[in-house]
């Protein structure tokens, strides 16, 4: 865990436990976070001795760390006496002369995520009318790590999806060239049943980048005018074009004039790009 979301968690915690003695009967509050498997106690209010300071409680030792276990509060009316839980910390809870002891987990989307504490020195029965202003601490602590999850989750993805769209970028390019060579090769080949799978496989790459939104597109291109386009959407020439192809200059032009006026396109970056959204071109 960050540094900076230690000292975020701490403040969180701090805030809670004196929200916690002011709105509950309990005069002393504790609690801390979950790291580690363990709940490090960060803030105490209220306390006469310094035994709570630091304490770190065990997932399933102590009061604290059944609540952790059990996702539920857990409350010990004597303390010392208390036999459904381990006495790990009595030192700690003793020493500081609390008998009723009130742990109240802080879950987010089913995890436990921290312990809220309330304690008194003398033995105080525990209504549910005593018990819910706790509750109701733990659970806006549990809200607001609930928020700062998914805030940083988007962050997350912000920080990542440009990289991601930086490789997709990379491959689309290699896609188009891959497609355009393709083209040229399949331009060479007699064999009709290669130049069949051959055209099957550069429909698949054509397809690739359409989405539903295009897909209504539908625009006939013929075998060369589709060939020039290729090339065109790599950046090339009229000149490297018809280099590429074995075609005379004018014959390039002628084709990609063409091409343009089927797609209704004014210049060749209007008419790849609407080829592109057809799936002409990937």
């Amino acid at each position: 865990m960050r540094a900076s979301t230690v000292d975020s968690d701490a403040e969180l915690i701090a805030h809670a436990v004196s929200d916690l003695t002011r709105r509950t009967r309990f005069p002393v509050a504790f609690g801390g976070m979950l790291r580690d498997g363990a709940v490090h106690v960060s803030a105490v209010a209220g306390a006469r001795t310094r035994h709570l300071e630091a304490l770190i409680v065990e997932s399933g030792r102590g009061l604290g760390g059944r609540a952790v276990l059990e996702t539920r509060p857990r409350l010990a009316l004597d303390y010392r006496t208390a036999k459904s839980i381990t006495h790990d910390y009595d030192r700690m809870v003793l020493g500081e002369g609390i008998a009723t002891l009130f742990a109240v987990p802080v879950v987010v989307s089913g995890t436990p995520r921290g312990v809220l504490y309330c304690g008194s020195w003398g033995q105080a029965p525990v209504a549910e009318v005593a018990a819910r202003p706790a509750v109701a601490v733990a659970d806006e602590v549990a809200d607001e790590l609930r928020i700062r999850d998914e805030v940083e989750r988007r962050l997350s993805r912000a920080r990542v999806e440009p990289a991601a769209d930086a490789m997709s970028a990379v491959a689309r390019e290699q896609l188009r060239e891959a497609y355009a060579e393709l083209r040229r090769i399949a331009a060479d080949v007699h064999d009709s049943g290669i130049r069949e799978r051959l055209t099957r496989l550069q429909e698949r790459l054509a397809s690739a980048s359409i989405t539903d939104s295009e897909s209504g597109v539908n625009t006939a291109l013929s075998p060369r005018e589709t060939d020039v386009l290729a090339c065109a959407a790599l950046g090339s020439t009229n000149a490297e074009i018809a280099v590429a192809l074995g075609l005379k200059e004018t014959t390039v032009k002628s084709y990609l004039a063409s091409a343009m006026s089927k797609l209704d396109a004014s210049t060749r970056h209007s008419a790849v790009t609407k080829a592109r959204r057809a799936g002409i071109l990937p």
